[in-house]
């Protein structure tokens, strides 16, 4: 029996993207997969957030086409877009939240938009489930973000972003900021969430470790376009400069050494 197609959930095709001069993608390619958490990576500057700011429709692309859950996202009015972004959660850099709203009404914020009818106690009662489900003390939804530590904004920013019960998550360098343990933390809620919501994520970092626990693919940015995608296993058997230097460096070389000792944990544990 042949094995059952993947279902493509973001299809990119042909982008271009250029600010004046300078060309940041070029005839890019890329299929993400339904219930995949993949690791989009790249050199320093925007050709991540760029790709992913195109996917969502706040960047026009000079060239391509984009599908998200089977529909153009290209082109369309916002108004002819509302289905598809009810489906997807965003959280961007610094997790981006309204300065003067609590933290219970960032998240409220997308459920008022798409749902303004909504009575207001259910509303609330949204608000407090969904900052609960992502760590977050109960006592954080009156709170406002200047009140949090870095980490707590970020998982208060996710909170927003799955306020609608997404199927797609879009997380744009979720890690940036943290110490380990706090990264280490997000990555494990990122997991769990992911398998109990059943979501897809797209996952833009830098953090080698976050490739490693939880991504099942990667997505490698170079030479504006995406070089190479699969496994960590699968890129580093690849033979290219900037692969060779990210994942078989240093910091790559730690993360592996932090992966393994992860993976022997529970075991050395169960022999004790």
């Amino acid at each position: 029996m042949a094995p059952a197609k993947k279902e493509i959930v973001i299809s990119v095709r042909g982008l271009k993207n250029s600010f004046g001069e300078q060309v940041v993608h070029d005839d890019l390619d890329l299929d993400v997969y339904r219930g995949e958490i993949i690791g989009v990576v790249g050199g320093s500057g925007p050709g991540k957030s760029v790709l992913m700011r195109s996917i969502i429709g706040l960047q026009t692309p000079d060239e391509g086409e984009i599908t998200v859950f089977g529909e153009p996202t290209i082109g369309r009015e916002e108004t002819e877009a509302t289905d598809i972004r009810k489906r997807w959660g965003i959280l961007f850099q610094g997790g981006a939240l309204f300065s003067t709203l609590t933290v219970a009404e960032n998240v409220e914020v997308p459920i008022k938009e798409f749902y303004p009818k909504l009575d207001a106690v259910l509303l609330d009662e949204i608000a407090s489930y969904k900052v609960v489900m992502t760590g977050l003390p109960a006592d954080a939804g009156p709170k406002y973000p200047a009140e949090l530590s870095g980490g707590m904004r970020k998982r208060a920013g996710l909170a927003r972003a799955l306020a609608l019960d997404p199927e797609l998550l879009f997380l744009d360098e979720p890690t940036a900021g943290l110490d380990p343990i706090g990264a280490a933390a997000f990555d494990e809620l990122t997991k769990s969430l992911q398998r109990t919501m059943g979501l897809t994520v797209f996952l833009i970092t830098h953090d080698l470790d976050s490739l490693y626990a939880i991504c099942d693919r990667v997505a490698v940015l170079a030479d504006k376009k995406v070089i190479a995608v699969g496994t960590i296993d699968e890129l580093l058997a690849l033979d290219h400069p900037w692969i060779e230097e990210y994942f078989k460096g240093p910091r790559g070389r730690a993360a592996i050494t932090t992966q393994e000792a992860h993976e022997h944990a529970p075991q050395q544990a169960g022999a004790d």
